[in-house]
């Protein structure tokens, strides 16, 4: 039997480290007790719902299950207010050209091709950034062994069928990209390091990194169709 309140105490560090993270990319409004506390909800469930014999390791799991109520609380709570979502909507467009013919971004250049003032470039950019970090962390965050064992009572069959082709499809896009662009996916998801730990990995400042990242994840969304 599963002793609830010591699994509780084990992974509670856990928990709040993957919520002070998660804080790095999100606006000063969002709480973080508000996702320790939708994190601690999510471990609860998976305590709940486990069954071993679906194969996925209880850590695993649990991790899993952790992070999605935490982003499952993000998406109900929709912090993003609708001028500045069509904002993010222009300056990615803009991005997505400026990229196309090899320019490098510059947020001069796209207040003068969007007539967005200089601030509100910058405050998208930063907005867009933060969404794509949160939608590629929580596609590269479940395996499918892990998304096996939850489908059956998180997910629809449609939903279920749907995320696993949006994941076959991400891994195909990502084996396109250069060893550069990997190894800097490798580090920021995979073994979980802030920008700025990345930036001295790979000698670049901490603004690169996250321009890279952005192009990266703009390329990945244009290889999915969007």
């Amino acid at each position: 039997m599963i002793d609830k309140e010591k699994i509780i105490q084990e992974y509670l560090p856990y928990i709040k480290r993957i919520a002070y993270d998660l804080k790095k990319n999100l606006p000063h409004n969002i709480e973080i007790d508000d996702l320790i506390q939708e994190g601690l909800i999510g471990l609860l469930q998976a305590i709940e719902r486990y069954n071993p014999k679906k194969g996925a390791k209880l850590r695993s799991y649990i991790l899993t299950r952790v992070k999605g109520a935490m982003y499952d609380y993000l998406r109900k709570i929709d912090w993003m207010p609708k001028n500045l979502r069509h904002d993010v909507k222009v300056v990615e467009d803009a991005i997505s050209k400026m990229e196309n013919s090899g320019k490098i971004i510059d947020f001069n250049e796209i207040s003068k091709i969007t007539n967005l003032p200089l601030e509100n470039v910058k405050r998208a950019y930063n907005e867009m950034v933060r969404k794509q970090f949160l939608m590629l962390d929580d596609y590269l965050t479940e395996d499918l062994e892990i998304n096996e064992t939850i489908s059956s009572s998180d997910y629809t069959p449609e939903e279920t069928a749907f995320k696993e082709i949006i994941k076959e499809e991400l891994k195909k896009a990502i084996n396109k990209l250069d060893e550069k662009e990997k190894i800097i996916l490798n580090l920021r998801f995979e073994h979980e390091l802030s920008l700025k730990e990345i930036g001295k990995i790979l000698n670049l400042t901490e603004s690169r990194v996250s321009q890279i990242l952005s192009s990266i994840i703009l390329k990945l969304k244009k290889m999915l169709g969007g």
